[in-house]
């Protein structure tokens, strides 16, 4: 549901503005302090830009309510406050985070069925790369009880909130990109487009023979997938088990409707 909203722009941010005005509104009417209200406020707008597909809307979704609100005038307060819903951004999306997926959670049965297609051993490591608020691990917990599941997530509070909400996860915060890859047997990320061909890339030098990449929605460029599967509201599934396959030329991006709905062949 949250990407398509995402796709109607500017839906996504005169929501999340008229949201967080009526939150200020209803907390200065409670008596609360206005820096209060403001930081309360603020966080509801950063919180509401996930709903954002890219950096700059983000930003624009996160800093609008602020921004207005200091332009306004309905608000007196010292000029290093209004520096605080910046940091509270900063805190959700470090800089270094800024090019890669938004927080979009993996649907409940967004997997169902995997576990089919891309079998794995009892006990084996599963990697969600980009865990987010942990979505992702609760799907492939569903699709693999006996496996053991790790997250990794940049965001500190977001890294908490994950390992809270799935302690049976070992969850970290670290960089996916520069982490080993190496030891699992699956790594599952819900990436934006742009970033696949990176993925494949680090998946190619660092996944041993046999272990699997699993990307929901969006397809490795220029690569056969190993299996695919329509998941929860439609969305595809697309496995590839190292050692990939390189699509034939003319490259085309795989379709559910193709002969790549099954396993390629070897």
């Amino acid at each position: 549901m949250l990407p398509h909203i995402a796709r109607l722009w500017p839906l996504p941010a005169l929501l999340v503005w008229a949201a967080a005005w009526g939150l200020f509104a209803f907390l200065i009417r409670l008596g609360l302090g206005t820096l209060a209200a403001l930081l309360l406020s603020s966080g509801l707008a950063v919180a509401g830009s996930v709903l954002a597909s890219s950096w700059w809307r983000r930003l624009i979704i996160g800093l609008g309510f602020p921004l207005s609100l200091a332009l306004s005038g309905a608000a007196t307060l010292a000029a290093w406050h209004w520096l605080l819903p910046l940091a509270l951004l900063l805190l959700i999306y470090p800089l270094n985070a800024w090019r890669d997926a938004p927080l979009f959670p993996t649907p409940r049965n967004g997997l169902q069925g995997l576990d089919r297609q891309a079998p794995l051993p009892e006990g084996a490591l599963v990697l969600e790369a980009g865990c987010g608020l942990g979505d992702g691990l609760k799907a492939l917990r569903q699709v693999y009880p006996a496996a053991r599941l790790h997250g990794l997530e940049w965001s500190w509070p977001l890294r908490a909130a994950c390992a809270l909400r799935c302690p049976w996860a070992r969850v970290r915060q670290g960089d996916i990109w520069r982490a080993d890859w190496a030891p699992y047997q699956m790594v599952y990320l819900f990436q934006r487009p742009e970033s696949m061909a990176r993925a494949v890339e680090k998946a190619a030098a660092e996944l041993q023979p046999g272990a699997w990449l699993v990307s929901l929605e969006f397809p490795a460029p220029d690569l056969l997938p190993s299996a695919s599967l329509q998941g929860d509201r439609g969305r595809p599934v697309w496995a590839y088990q190292s050692p990939f396959q390189a699509a034939p030329s003319p490259q085309r991006r795989p379709s559910l409707s193709s002969g790549a709905r099954q396993k390629a062949a070897r």
